[in-house]
């Protein structure tokens, strides 16, 4: 054996390397995660909401694109941005405007899935691809190197669930799987990056199993395409159990999905900030990432003029004691919630200091 050889070779003894393999730098939205470091970042509010203050009809639904098709289809947000994209744009650049960093698509039910309710399936595709389109260029033209601006590809949970019975008589039935939810979902994000997403958002999710089946189809996608975009993932605690629909508290919730590594981890939808505070103290104490907080504006109200109670002065003030408390690093609205909202909220939290997280895998990125 010659001495390099032998220099070359390893030792009978020597155990082998536990190293694991360094995470893949992201190959969009590459800045998110110096901007979380630095400071709390700001994400949009509701597009529902912002929608109803249009009072559109089924004709304006329709466009002239769909002037004839049999069904009703007043209710499906996703297509406005296909029969009416200029009322999308002015939601994102009213949402910039009050300071958002981040936008979320109009995609929330863009899916399969979701578009049978109204047997415009096929029109998915196009549907996350416009939508993308439209939010990329509120985006450009809003963003400046000091400010950037992030489009967020919006992943809704969908109304099926591959967790739980819709037949209380049998507890076993099912009305979708797991791999018609990952298939639906990877067209779904494909065709979002395709439109121009800088990260996609898998969110309001109740069922842990449908969050999984969006995760698996992201991760093909990366595979597939050679990019890798941030996630961030927001569960929706559904009462004061503290537990996500399908049964999981937030902690259990956080250890079933934090394999994919997201960027931020967190909250929206169901409850009011006050009644959301327990669980993102206790995601902000688990989570080795960026904790999320996008609460509805209070509880309903069907007598208010956006549904919900709280004013922006009282959901702005309730994020601004989250952020002083150092509970999170990403602050925005969901349902009830407004450009107004948006304003106030990031006026409440600019001078305050983001939640510190371990780098574990995010230095990576």
């Amino acid at each position: 054996m010659t001495l390099a050889h032998a220099a070359s070779s390893p030792s009978p003894t020597a155990t082998p390397s536990t190293a694991q393999p360094p995470v893949r730098a992201y190959t969009r939205g590459t800045q998110l995660p110096a901007l979380l470091a630095r400071r709390i970042l700001i994400l949009d509010g509701a597009m529902g909401t912002m929608i109803q203050r249009y009072k559109l009809d089924e004709a304006r639904y329709r466009g002239e694109r769909f002037a004839s098709i049999a069904q009703d289809v007043k209710g499906n947000n996703e297509l406005l941005s296909l029969t009416q994209p200029q009322i999308i744009r002015e939601i994102h650049d009213q949402y910039l405007q009050a300071g958002a960093d981040i936008i979320e698509t109009n995609t929330f039910g863009a899916t399969r899935v979701a578009q049978a309710d109204y047997r415009m399936e096929d029109l998915a595709i196009e549907m996350n691809r416009e939508s993308a389109r439209i939010a990329r260029a509120a985006c450009d033209a809003a963003g400046t190197a000091d400010k950037p601006r992030f489009v967020a590809g919006a992943i809704g949970p969908t109304p099926k669930t591959a967790s739980i019975s819709p037949d209380v008589n049998d507890p076993g039935a099912r009305n979708v799987t797991f791999d018609e939810l990952r298939q639906t979902y990877y067209e779904q994000a494909k065709a979002l990056m395709d439109g121009g997403a800088d990260l996609f958002l898998v969110e309001t999710i109740f069922d842990t199993l449908n969050a999984k089946a969006a995760l698996f189809a992201l991760d093909q996608l990366f595979e597939d395409s050679g990019e890798r975009l941030p996630i961030m993932i927001s569960g929706t605690v559904t009462d004061a159990s503290g537990r996500i629909l399908s049964g999981q508290t937030v902690e259990a919730f956080w250890n079933s999905l934090r394999h994919a590594k997201p960027l931020t981890f967190g909250l929206n939808c169901a409850l009011g900030a006050a009644l959301m505070r327990p669980y993102i103290a206790e995601l902000a104490k688990l989570c080795d990432c960026g904790v999320s907080c996008y609460p509805n504006a209070g509880l309903p109200n069907p007598m208010s003029d956006t549904g919900f109670d709280e004013t922006p002065d009282v959901t702005s003030r309730l994020l601004h004691e989250f952020a002083t408390a150092g509970l999170m690093n990403v602050a925005g609205g969901c349902c009830g919630t407004t450009p107004e909202h948006i304003a106030e909220i990031a006026k409440a939290i600019q001078a305050v200091k983001p939640r510190p997280w371990p780098t574990q895998y995010r230095d990576a990125a």
